[in-house]
């Protein structure tokens, strides 16, 4: 069993995350006013900020159509998987913050009209935020491994999968475990929303089943996972988590300005494909969704042949989830599995030789994952258009086809915008325009 709570935990952001949260690409060295401003902001929290964590062990229950930690039941698909496919008969529910003190200075900041000091404290705060779930996921997953257990990837209400409308229930759920104060800290609006909004309410699966997890990429939390010193590491940190928000919307003139008001997406892009091809794709077979929070959710459908037994037709699914605008289109989620109902996949020669570990390298392969959509132009990949997915050439072909595809329907979406607005496609003002009405 695990009881955690801590008032004083040790705060120690690594400088790579925190400048991916202020939106640089990786290895940007900040230097000038950004680098004054960054370390005004860890200065001011090493002094000011009052972080804390809580974790509580619950029982978990992950049959039928359902999900009950601790008894209460949550309907989330994609949490259900994860525990069912493990085996989970545990889990850690986790509660982190980077205190009320920072929420009220930024608030301040802006007031007296500090943009730049007002994002730069609240990216800090989110990569406060992170640090704690990262270090609390490490003593979990320590403690996991001692218990001859395993600890699965920490997952929120809010992320992909899981409506955030559940998080009043999951905190009741850790609340009533130990009401040692969690209740005078923070609360839950019924939104789901959290104050102090730098919190975050997450679940850590916990199974005895160790083989589950060290045969599934998908259920090792490790690539997700900063924690540099780990000694229970199973595979490299390879993927950041979403960003808890997007606060650069807000931000107005002053050091970060040029960046913001740059295109999200190259409106004179040169794809590998041929324009009337994308044009043709992205209206067939291309589903694009906005979501309320400027987020998109976009699902394609590959339709394809084996490279044996006669050419044999197959048909995938993809699913990609874009991060709205402001974020440039990040690439927050990605999956590939075969079409409900098809089976063309079963033909292909490498899943009659080996077909767990071919299903498994396709469902885990995630190329650009959380980078800009607006990569895929630069990303360089073998040409390899065999309508199979037997090799790892023509699978990178099908994610940037996937992809490219998307791109180009987003960037037709602006333009249709901004014309509607009265203004050329591709300007600063016409996306400014359009930023305004999105």
């Amino acid at each position: 069993m695990i009881a955690l709570h801590n008032t004083t935990p040790e705060v120690s952001v690594q400088e790579a995350e925190y400048v991916r949260l202020l939106g640089y690409p990786a290895g940007h060295e900040l230097e000038g006013r950004s680098r004054e401003l960054a370390d005004w902001a860890r200065e001011w929290y090493a002094e000011h900020g009052r972080p804390w964590v809580y974790a509580q062990t619950v029982p978990v229950q992950a049959s039928g159509a359902g999900v009950w930690l601790d008894g209460h039941q949550f309907h989330s698909k994609r949490l259900h998987e994860t525990l069912n496919d493990a085996g989970a008969d545990q889990a850690a529910l986790v509660l982190v913050s980077a205190g009320k003190e920072l929420e009220e200075k930024a608030r301040e900041l802006w007031q007296e009209g500090k943009p730049d000091e007002y994002f730069f404290l609240e990216m800090f705060g989110s990569a406060v935020v992170e640090h704690l779930v990262t270090a609390t996921n490490a003593r979990i997953c320590a403690w996991a491994d001692q218990n001859d257990r395993a600890a699965l990837p920490h997952y929120s209400p809010g992320y992909s999968g899981w409506d955030v409308a559940e998080q009043p229930q999951l905190f009741h759920a850790l609340s009533r475990q130990s009401l040692d104060g969690l209740t005078a800290r923070i609360r839950v609006l019924d939104s789901g929303m959290l104050q102090p909004k730098k919190s975050l309410l997450a679940v850590v699966g916990i199974t005895p089943h160790v083989e589950r997890v060290r045969g599934s990429a998908r259920l090792v939390p490790c690539e997700s996972c900063s924690f540099s010193p780990c000694q229970f590491r199973r595979a490299p940190y390879r993927h950041s988590p979403p960003q808890l928000e997007d606060v650069r919307r807000l931000q107005g003139a002053g050091s970060r300005g040029a960046e913001v008001s740059r295109p999200a997406l190259d409106y004179s892009a040169t794809y590998t494909i041929n324009a009337r091809a994308l044009r043709k794709w992205s209206e067939e077979r291309l589903q694009l969704s906005e979501r309320a929070d400027g987020s998109y959710e976009a699902r394609f459908l590959y339709e394809g042949t084996t490279c044996s037994n006669l050419g044999q037709p197959l048909q995938f699914e993809y699913r990609v989830q874009l991060s709205p605008r402001a974020h440039r289109y990040q690439i927050v989620t990605a999956e590939c599995h075969p079409r409900n109902g098809d089976d063309g996949y079963t033909r292909m020669c490498e899943y009659m030789t080996n077909g767990d570990d071919l299903m498994n390298r396709i469902s885990t392969e995630k190329p650009l994952l959380g980078k800009p959509l607006d990569d895929v132009l630069r990303w360089e990949r073998p040409y390899s258009p065999a309508g199979c997915y037997c090799d790892i050439q023509s699978r990178n072909h099908k994610w940037g086809l996937v992809l490219e595809v998307i791109h180009f329907a987003l960037v037709e979406k602006e333009k249709t915008a901004a014309e509607v607005l009265g203004n050329q496609p591709g300007t600063n003002e016409g996306v400014q325009a359009f930023a305004s009405v999105v």
